[in-house]
């Protein structure tokens, strides 16, 4: 099969050069693309075949698309989240959500949304986590993350995050109020005069990649073809029990998951 660009259909060529605009930042995110008439007359194509090209960017993610007005780059509020004992220590050391301090220290400025806070039967990966039946009682804490626009942009939700607690531990604790906690949840947990008082000694993460479920798309705003990352993150403490298991949703047009081991 021929490789040579210029033998391609009429809307990847389209594609492909407006990608590769994109991608060399010739085309800025919130930048507008090209009218369908300026395409038209650049490509010498039809107006069916322009949105066909078009709609090959918006399936990869790279421009967003709406009745009646311009198609413009996708904002791509990423956050690396970096995955260090003296990173969690230092962003926990700042009095913030361990995930708003990380994003803060990369000029990125989030918060946090209760989306619900409810005891509910543990699901079996949860259960399993925290080596406990299957329905077991458990307090979960269900989040939106959220980066706020700069320049009077929308705000991009970032991820879902649920974070599973022992209810027999956590019932009667800040955890099982819905409202927001200062420092996050951890702050709860580690707190040496507080109720529970036992400090997070390991971080075990799981991360499985698939496509996004109906209702994570709508949450999320995830454009078709993108995927999301679940990642089960299990907190450990010095004794080897598990303090928290958090079940999050990540986009990954969003996210750099960095990983330092020390070997």
């Amino acid at each position: 099969m021929s490789t040579d660009p210029s033998k391609a259909p009429p809307f990847k060529r389209i594609a492909n050069e407006l990608r590769a605009e994109i991608l060399r930042g010739d085309l800025a995110p919130g930048d507008k693309l090209p009218s369908q008439d300026q395409l038209e007359q650049r490509f010498e194509v039809s107006r069916a075949t322009v949105r066909k090209g078009v709609a090959v960017l918006a399936a990869e993610g790279l421009v967003t698309t709406s009745q009646g007005k311009h198609s413009t780059v996708r904002e791509r509020p990423n956050v690396s989240l970096r995955q260090t004992g003296s990173i969690y220590r230092a962003r926990r050391a700042t009095g913030e959500a361990n995930f708003n301090a990380e994003a803060r220290a990369q000029g990125q400025k989030v918060h946090q949304e209760i989306r619900e806070v409810v005891e509910v039967p543990a699901p079996e990966a949860i259960a399993d986590r925290f080596r406990v039946a299957p329905g077991a009682p458990m307090i979960v804490r269900r989040l939106l993350f959220v980066a706020e626009g700069k320049g009077g942009g929308g705000d991009t939700p970032l991820q879902l995050c649920d974070g599973y607690y022992d209810a027999t531990v956590a019932g009667g604790t800040r955890l099982a109020e819905a409202r927001l906690i200062k420092g996050g949840a951890n702050a709860v947990l580690e707190d040496p005069d507080g109720p529970i008082g036992r400090r997070i000694k390991q971080f075990i993460e799981d991360l499985d990649i698939r496509m996004p479920y109906p209702h994570e798309i709508e949450l999320l705003s995830i454009p078709v073809g993108v995927p999301v990352a679940r990642v089960i993150r299990t907190a450990y403490d010095a004794a080897g029990d598990v303090l928290e298991v958090l079940d999050s949703i990540v986009p990954c047009d969003r996210h750099v998951f960095r990983y330092v081991i020390d070997v």
